[in-house]
């Protein structure tokens, strides 16, 4: 079946407002989704599966703040947790938080050294723009229901080495599901990948999601020394208007099905350096050398069956230059060692545009080119970053008697003045932002803080942190003055770290007890 079509090769200069909808303040309308619905597929689904953050508290999170803070404010960088996401995501509102629980950077999404986590897109849409999303050194995770645009590796600003979503250094177990990455261009104006996988990343499932706009769709493996990274589905997925790399595979072994590729304006899928594709039931639609082993001669392999060629044109071979066409034929066999179903290669295209990409409410193939919603896991309440609350706790103030210090004051307020019971006096930072701590000659046993704010400056205080101030472990995190409760804690210093303010913060009293 082959029909010959008007289409520019390259769109992103007519394509590219779909990455500046949000960007420009737009909603975005997107179905309520809930974390991980039942089911890594693909690879995901070996070495022990990807849960993401089953099991674990639900927190929400409206700034890439947030998101880190709700990283850090857990009690291990494994303690499962479910961030659901919405808003835009950008550089004006993701810095750096640290903890004991993280490892995390200004200017990107930093899913590093961590498990047991689930990010996912909720209410009126999750959009993380200009910023990627880097997962490093960490295992089990689901990103799932967001869209990441416009990522660049030069230019400003610049996030993530360009990649929407990048993966590296010995990572395990990751589902990506729902997701739509976009660019506006290639290398030249700025864009890498928009799905890279490095330095023995393993395990990975990509799924229902939508890859347009971009000069490299993604890779495996960054380079023809670097053949660690392996084991990677790619199902129901969307790739439109990409120049190359759809992706490109140096070594490990890859499955592809029921894809819908259009327009891959130089190569598609490209094997080589011993790597093994199984290529299943996929639609390939007005494009050039969609499969094959192409700018170098490291061969790579493949195994096909029941794909469409649809106005699919191929290059001549060469010294460099393998294509698999015009008539593709298996050169290698690559045994699946999950299950799965194959919808017929004719109504993918039909079956994609229903279920690929963020804000079609998960919407998944029944395996007969029917889209089904399946029903969501059951999850925990989402609550905001956590927020201190008015509920007062028992006890003596632990505060009273004990000492101070902090990170600065402004002129005509003292450190003393949070712990002397009297809410008419108060310690101010220089600025809006800052830290004051109570310390103890000896361990103290502390599971609760309350800030009081003076009556002239109420509500000023914005996101915070709580420190263990002997280690500088995180031991919450959350937003405005009132009581905070915490796992109980032996410690001689607790710090209050203000890391938001509307003004500037008058602290009156941070009193502490234990229960």
């Amino acid at each position: 079946m082959r029909r010959a079509r008007a289409r520019s090769p390259k769109l992103y200069a007519a394509m590219a407002g779909l990455g500046l909808v949000a960007a420009a303040g737009t909603a975005l309308v997107m179905p309520e989704a809930s974390a991980a619905t039942p089911g890594a597929t693909g690879y995901a689904t070996q070495n022990g599966g990807t849960t993401g953050g089953a099991g674990g508290t639900t927190v929400k999170a409206t700034t890439g703040t947030q998101i880190h803070q709700a990283l850090c404010g857990r009690a291990s960088s494994s303690t499962p947790i479910t961030i659901q996401v919405e808003g835009t995501i950008n550089h004006a509102n993701t810095s750096k938080v640290s903890g004991g629980s993280c490892n995390t950077a200004d200017g990107v999404i930093e899913l590093k050294q961590i498990s047991n986590v689930t990010l996912v897109g909720v209410g009126s849409g999750a959009v993380f723009d200009q910023l990627g999303i880097h997962v490093r050194e960490s295992s089990n995770i689901i990103i799932q229901n967001v869209t990441v645009q416009n990522v660049k590796k030069s230019g400003s600003p610049t996030s993530n080495g360009g990649d929407a979503i990048g993966m590296e250094s010995d990572v395990r177990n990751v589902w990506v599901d729902h997701v739509s990455l976009l660019a506006s261009g290639g290398e030249s104006e700025g864009y890498d990948g928009l799905f890279d996988l490095k330095a023995n990343t393993q395990y990975v499932t990509l799924s229902y999601s939508t890859l347009r706009n971009s000069g490299r769709g993604g890779l495996i493996n960054s380079s023809d020394s670097d053949l660690t990274s392996s084991y990677v589905t790619f199902h129901h997925n969307l790739y439109e208007n990409i120049d190359s790399r759809a992706p490109l595979l140096r070594g490990g072994t890859a499955h592809m099905y029921n894809n819908h590729y259009v327009s891959l304006n130089e190569s598609g899928i490209n094997s080589r350096a011993g790597a093994k594709a199984k290529v299943d039931n996929n639609y390939f639609e007005d494009s050039k050398d969609v499969l094959g082993t192409f700018y170098t001669d490291l061969a790579g392999y493949w195994q096909v069956s029941g794909n469409v060629f649809d106005n699919v044109t191929w290059s001549s071979p060469g010294d460099e230059n393998n294509p698999a066409g015009p008539n593709p034929v298996s050169n290698t066999s690559v045994s699946i060692p999950y299950a799965y179903t194959l919808d017929q290669a004719s109504c993918v295209p039909a079956i994609v545009a229903k279920t690929a990409g963020a804000g079609k409410g998960l919407a998944v193939s029944d395996g007969s080119c029917t889209a089904t919603t399946p029903t969501p896991t059951a999850t925990t309440t989402p609550t905001a970053t956590p927020t201190a609350t008015a509920t007062a706790p028992t006890g003596t103030n632990l505060s009273i008697g004990a000492g101070s210090d902090g990170s600065s004051k402004a002129d005509g307020t003292s450190y003393g003045n949070v712990r002397d019971g009297d809410t008419s006096t108060y310690w101010s930072p220089s600025g809006s932002t800052g830290s004051v701590s109570i310390k103890w000659g000896s361990a103290t046993t502390v599971s609760k803080a309350v800030i009081k704010e003076t009556s002239a400056a109420a509500g000023r205080i914005g996101s915070w942190q709580v420190l263990n101030g002997d280690t500088g472990a995180v031991l919450t995190s959350g937003t405005g003055a009132g009581t905070i409760s915490f796992a109980s804690t032996s410690l001689k210093k607790l710090t209050f770290v203000i890391s938001s303010a509307n003004g500037t913060p008058q602290v009156a009293e941070f009193e502490t007890y234990a229960q």
